[in-house]
């Protein structure tokens, strides 16, 4: 967990410089939509960490208020959370233009860097919550991790993702629209009454979800193998 946290974190930071050097050594403006999409990737753990600190927190005093608060957060984090996906997106290498005096090679490598910090962002997002589902449900069993409730909630979530981050690349929504919902409907129905629409959406939200859930068993797998094996070494110690 430790270095899923620590790698999530230099990704992050990683992508950050390369955004700023780009300006800086090859005299080009400041991609600031970058630094935007940076941010707003890093967003989602934080609603996350500090509204579920605070709910527990509340849980103890007033247990109605605190998972009132828990289940505000778990919403706020579930809008917020395609935003870091979304990053993969940014390979199409939209920031460049025809006579851009930039090396191909190193923004390359800064959208790659970008797109990656988006898939781990996602990934240590989606554990958290897988965590505290099997812990909430079964106690402090590892072995919970693989139970049916918690894997069937981390495969909605990675739908929903994929649904998400169509809905931003293309009707172009971002998930502050929903604070005008009348014109956010509008739009929405506008998108989906046409019949090729609704196809390309289901075709993206697929191939994106089983994307991102084949990272996160990549990337995953090894740390939920990890403490299903501790439990088990635990268990035979006595």
């Amino acid at each position: 967990m430790f270095f899923l946290i620590l790698g999530a974190v230099a990704l992050n930071a990683y992508a950050l410089l390369l955004v700023l050097l780009r300006a800086a050594v090859y005299r080009t403006r400041l991609y600031r939509p970058m630094l935007w999409n940076i941010w707003l990737s890093i967003l989602p753990v934080l609603v996350l960490g500090v509204g579920g600190l605070v709910g527990l927190t509340l849980t103890v005093v007033s247990p109605i208020s605190g998972f009132v608060v828990l289940g505000v957060t778990g919403l706020v984090w579930l809008l917020l959370l395609p935003n870091a996906s979304y990053l993969i997106t940014e390979l199409n290498q939209s920031h460049r233009s025809e006579d851009d005096e930039v090396p191909l090679w190193y923004d390359i490598i800064l959208v790659i860097t970008l797109a990656m910090s988006g898939v781990v962002n996602t990934v240590l997002n989606v554990f958290i919550v897988h965590l505290g589902v099997a812990l909430t449900l079964y106690g402090d069993r590892a072995s919970a991790l693989l139970s049916p409730l918690p894997l069937t909630a981390v495969g909605v979530v990675m739908l929903l993702l994929g649904f998400g981050m169509y809905l931003g690349r293309y009707p172009r929504f971002n998930s502050w629209d929903l604070r005008h919902p009348i014109s956010f409907l509008r739009k929405f129905g506008e998108h989906f009454g046409k019949r090729e629409n609704i196809a390309a959406c289901a075709g993206f939200t697929l191939s994106y979800a089983v994307f991102l859930a084949l990272i996160y068993l990549v990337v995953a797998g090894p740390v939920l193998e990890g403490l299903i094996s501790v439990e088990r070494i635990r268990t035979l110690l006595g």
